[in-house]
This record gives structure tokens, sequence and C-alpha cells, in this order.
């Protein structure tokens, strides 16, 4: 792995200039990988070291590794099509235009404004959600990243698997992939530290996310915790072996294609963003961020990817120079991938 010296390097440097507590990464390709675990797994209210086999909260990246098979294996099924209303399955949103391919893409130009929505309860919540948002002119028209499509989604599942989506997620893809870390109910010992909060303190294996923290185990846009090990298992297999046979090869090939209904080409899959490879082909790979401080990227062609995670909220989730950093990074990585 010594292509990656640069990406290492500014891998590092997170920990080094003090823009994270501490990190856990691994870059793999085929069988080989390089990983580290380094840095604090928190700094406040005292320093601890943080240590390998800890659980992140892994943020949206439980859009993709959760929610996003659900939905693909129902698909698969027959039990839902790309192209239905979200109106036949979530009959109290009024608008008969947004589709399931709107919320997986977030072309749906859902939006809208709850008075007080984190002060709500979860039955309050979910109702307001459903009830209170409009669609709007960026419908159909441009690409706008909303959790609220990934909130529809996991109701969508709940109203075809008669269970809340996290306990579905938790029977369809950790069990079957025995991602034996991965749990949305971790001993907080176990977990590496969000933000200090001033209503909820130091926040520790529960989750960060507002909304995720009133909806419980029906949030199919966060909540999800895991190890640097859990991600690999989901990595390796998603671009190994069609998530251990959970999918088949054309629901992953349609992960790795434009799914949006917009003209032209556009940089969402199903759920998952489009980078472009920067070998001649410039095929695409995937990624995904979560707010906590984690991200993936996965080349399925050539069998490598990148898995980081920290928690770069802690303790303030104002941040903006790890987000610059981010950006740095995966052009490094990208520019790195396609040396011999």
């Amino acid at each position: 792995m010594e292509k990656f010296t640069q990406t290492v390097a500014q891998l590092n440097a997170l920990v080094e200039d003090g823009i994270v507590p501490g990190i856990s990464y691994v870059i793999f390709k085929g069988t080989n990988e390089f990983r580290q675990v380094r840095g604090l797994a928190q700094t406040r209210p005292f320093p601890e070291p943080l240590r390998a086999g800890m659980k992140y909260d892994l943020a949206s990246l439980t859009k993709v590794i959760g929610t996003v098979p659900v939905i693909a294996m129902l698909l698969q099924e027959g039990q839902l099509h790309l192209d239905d209303p979200v109106k036949k399955y979530l009959p109290e949103f009024g608008d008969p235009r947004p589709t399931i391919r709107n919320l997986l893409t977030h072309t749906s130009g859902i939006s809208g404004y709850i008075l007080h929505r984190n002060e709500l309860g979860p039955v309050e919540l979910k109702n307001a959600f459903l009830t209170m948002m409009h669609v709007d002119s960026a419908f159909n028209r441009q690409i706008r990243y909303a959790d609220v499509n990934f909130l529809y989604l996991g109701w969508i599942i709940e109203k075809l698997c008669g269970a809340p989506v996290q306990d579905v997620i938790t029977e369809w893809v950790l069990r079957p992939l025995q991602m034996t870390g991965a749990t949305f109910k971790p001993a907080p010992a176990e977990c590496v530290p969000t933000e200090i909060q001033p209503q909820r303190g130091l926040i520790r294996g529960t989750v960060h996310d507002p909304k995720g923290y009133i909806l419980g185990k029906h949030c199919g846009c966060a909540g999800l915790f895991a190890t640097l090990d859990d991600l690999l298992v989901f990595s390796r297999a998603l671009i190994e072996t069609n998530l251990n046979g959970l999918l088949t090869a054309k629901t992953i090939d349609g992960l790795f294609q434009d799914q949006t209904p917009l003209s032209g080409e556009h940089s969402r899959s199903l759920g998952w963003k489009l980078l472009h490879s920067r070998t001649a082909d410039h095929h695409y790979l995937i990624s995904h961020t979560g707010f906590t401080g984690t991200w993936l990227i996965l080349d399925r062609q050539s069998d490598q990817g990148m898995i980081v995670l920290t928690n770069r909220v802690h303790p303030t989730a104002k941040n903006q120079a790890y987000l610059d950093r981010r950006d740095q990074l995966f052009a490094t990585y990208l520019h790195e991938m396609t040396r011999n």
C-alpha cells in the first residue's frame, strides 16, 4: 500500500493538527490492507485513549449500510418499485409526485420547517414530517441532500415489513453479514463519544442526530454504531460478493450508475454519491459521508476502498477545518488510486 503515502500522511495529520481527537481507518485493495488507530477517543471531560475495536456513531452512513440494502431487497422481491409514488405507502403525505427514486437520489424537493422540532415526541415528530412538509421547485430539477428522504424510506420499510426499520436492518443486513459489532443499542463504554451539548451533556452510546434521538428505532437516516472491522466486512461484501448474495449483480450494478430522474449526468445512484475514477475510463466509485466524521469510498471495478472513522464533532460540531481537509483527502486518494 506504499502508493498511498500522501493519503496516509493527510489522514494522520487530522490527529496531529488537532482537527479530530482520534481516527480509525483502513485503506484496502484486494486482500491487502493498511490500517491505523491513532489519537484519543475523547478530550473532555478528560483525555481517553482511542482503542482498536471501539464503536463509532456512523450518522448518515446508516443510510447506505442499512436502509439502502433493505430497500434494494424489497425492490428485488417486487414489493416496491423505483417509480412508485411515496404517497402509495405513506398516504398521510399529500403530494402524489415524489417517488421512491426521488427519495433515494435526493431529488424529491421535499422541504419545510417544523417549529420546535427537537422538542416533539416520536409520534408527533413523524406526523409533522409527513403532514407539514411540501414539495418545492427543486423536485426533479436538482439534487438536494436531505435526511427527510431517508426518514420516509424508513417508514416505507416499516409499512412493508411490519417492524421498526432499525430492527429490519439488524435482521436483514447486520446479522446475515455477521457485522458482530454493529448495533443500534451499543454499550456506552464501547463507544467513541461525540458532542458535548448543553441539554444532553457528553453524548456517548446514543445517537448524535437529534431526529434519530427522538425517533429511536423508527429512524432510517441515522442511529447505527459500528467498528472499523464491521465496515470492512460490509465494504468487501458489497463490492466482492454482492453483499454475500443478499443482492443480485444487477442490483449492485445499479448502485454504480446514475439513478437520478434528471437530464444529463449527475452524481447520485441509489443512496450513494458517485465519484469519477481518475483512470482512463473514468468509471464510477461510490461514496458517502456521515456528519459525525465518518466516510466510505468504494471502487468495485478495482476492488479497493477507504474507510475512515473519526468523531470530528467532539467536543463541538463547529469544525469547518475538518470539512476542508476531507475534501482534500478525497482528491488525494482518488489521485493515488491510479498509481501502479
